[in-house]
């Protein structure tokens, strides 16, 4: 497994002094660019050639998120490459080894002209090397909007400084977005993404935020819905949010459990 040591920052925290979940997603893009950078297969190698790794789906597990100033160690591992399709494990350990999170993801290989996926060039599968996936659950990378009402959100219009150096709004925004609908306190144990479409400078995100109890499955039934009860109550509970377009399409679909 690929790693590199850090120290939680100042600028990386929320008003508890604890990392936040869209740092959290930083960290692990960051290691998997350290990574590809030192084994000579780094973002300005590829884009050379005319390709990109674009993220399809996060699965987040957090144990515990680390506080200011605590020494962290950040680690990513592919373990599948297939067709157009990479598979990457991230984990984020203390420097004691006590496991934080650890995370899934499934990265697509586009050609930055058609901004179509095309199979991983053999030289690049090579240079990786692929190991045993990390034990946690792995699901299905599509999450399914709830059938119930929704509420509407503000617009937010996407601006420069949400954007990567693939000028579309980099993968963290996405969660930085989402998690302004919910209360400052609340402890994330699972965070899904489902990246559905790339958000462009000018774009109008119109978030619509879903809630429902823990004990109602998103992934299979939605109908029988509890009343949304009072702040203590809401632990538990799972919110989805959609970042959805003008004409109600996603660009994202988030699934936060706490």
């Amino acid at each position: 497994m690929y790693t590199f040591d850090s120290r939680v920052r100042y600028s990386e925290t929320s008003a508890d002094g604890r990392l936040t979940p869209e740092k959290l997603i930083d960290y692990f893009q960051d290691c998997s660019t350290f990574q590809s950078e030192d084994i000579g297969a780094g973002v300005e190698k590829i884009r050379s050639r005319g390709l990109a790794w674009m993220i399809v789906y996060w699965r987040v597990e957090i144990r515990r998120m680390p506080v200011l100033g605590e020494q962290i160690r950040i680690g990513t591992l592919p373990y599948e490459m297939k067709g157009s399709i990479g598979l990457r494990n991230f984990m984020m350990e203390t420097a004691d080894g006590e496991r934080l999170a650890c995370a899934n993801s499934v990265w697509s290989l586009i050609d930055t002209k058609t901004m179509h996926p095309v199979r991983i060039p053999a030289d690049i599968v090579d240079v990786y090397q692929l190991g045993d996936r990390l034990d946690m659950l792995y699901d299905s990378r599509k999450i399914r909007i709830p059938d119930v009402p929704g509420e509407e959100k503000l617009p937010v219009v996407v601006k420069e400084y949400h954007l990567d150096s693939n000028r579309h709004m980099n993968n963290g925004q996405y969660v930085r977005i989402a998690m302004g609908y919910l209360p400052p306190e609340t402890e994330i144990s699972v965070l899904r993404i489902d990246y559905r479409r790339q958000a462009r400078l000018g774009d109008r995100i119109i978030p619509v935020v879903y809630e429902l109890p823990s004990r109602i499955d998103p992934m299979t039934d939605h109908t029988d819905i509890l009343d949304t009860g009072t702040a203590s109550e809401r632990e538990g509970r799972t919110v989805c949010v959609s970042l959805n377009d003008n004409d109600g399409r996603p660009y994202a679909v988030l699934e936060i459990k706490n």
